[in-house]
């Protein structure tokens, strides 16, 4: 029995990516997008699925890119469409990608966004298939960050201890992160929100600004939770 690992990270490497070419003109460059979703996202969930137009001194047409989370999906994908008529009976060449990642690229080991792993885990698990719950939230520092145009700039962070349980399985594990926000006061009652954020991928993509994560061996679910217990959230 194959067991395939899917991280909960933005997926960097070359055999996760899927390069599409000779893509007639036929159809509309969104078109093409719906229909590779299509096909390419019944191997396995898919993280990206891009079509571009080809360079100009090219003949007319489209290339895709899909980048899976599962190498054993985008492996899979490339073997059964290669040479196969996918749009409009129109026979595209489909290959793994043998370009190893740029060195500022492999070493990244970015998180996915909170949407990224809602999709992921719906995916994987099903809808009904986990559950989280918030134990513990708390505010750990509010301090004055400045003064620009907008009013007083403050500081706050928020520790948070969570609870993901997966009642098929009979197992539960806990988490604890550390997250800031900045605020700035207008001094008319108002306050506006900025919330620090990194990028999910090469695009820009929303993602929350995890400053640290403590992960806690899988267990059995707990029959009580205690309402307040003692738990480290130092920042390093």
């Amino acid at each position: 029995m194959e067991v395939d690992i899917l991280e909960f990270r933005v997926p960097v490497d070359s055999n996760k990516t899927v390069f599409v070419w000779d893509i007639p003109p036929v159809l509309t460059q969104d078109q093409v997008y719906e229909q590779l979703f299509h096909v390419f996202s019944s191997f396995g969930p898919i993280y990206l699925l891009k079509v571009c137009p080809n360079a100009p001194l090219h003949p007319p047409g489209f290339y895709a890119i899909a980048k899976f989370y599962s190498a054993a999906h985008a492996a899979s994908a490339q073997r059964r469409t290669d040479g196969r008529p996918l749009l409009h009976n129109s026979t595209l060449k489909v290959k793994l990608s043998s370009k190893q990642a740029p060195h500022f690229l492999s070493g990244r080991n970015t998180p996915l966004s909170h949407a990224r792993c809602l999709e992921l885990a719906n995916h994987c698990l099903g809808f009904n298939g986990w559950t989280s719950d918030i134990i513990t939230l708390k505010e750990l520092s509010n301090e004055e960050d400045g003064e620009d145009e907008g009013g007083v700039r403050r500081r706050m962070r928020f520790g948070c201890m969570m609870k993901l349980s997966f009642p098929q399985h009979g197992v539960a594990t806990r988490g604890a992160a550390v997250v800031e926000e900045t605020f700035t006061c207008t001094g008319n009652g108002k306050v506006m929100v900025e919330l620090k954020q990194t990028s999910d991928q090469s695009e820009a993509e929303e993602t929350d600004d995890v400053l640290q994560v403590n992960e806690f061996p899988l267990s059995e679910p707990d029959e009580e939770e205690a309402e307040e217990e003692d738990w480290d959230l130092t920042v390093s």
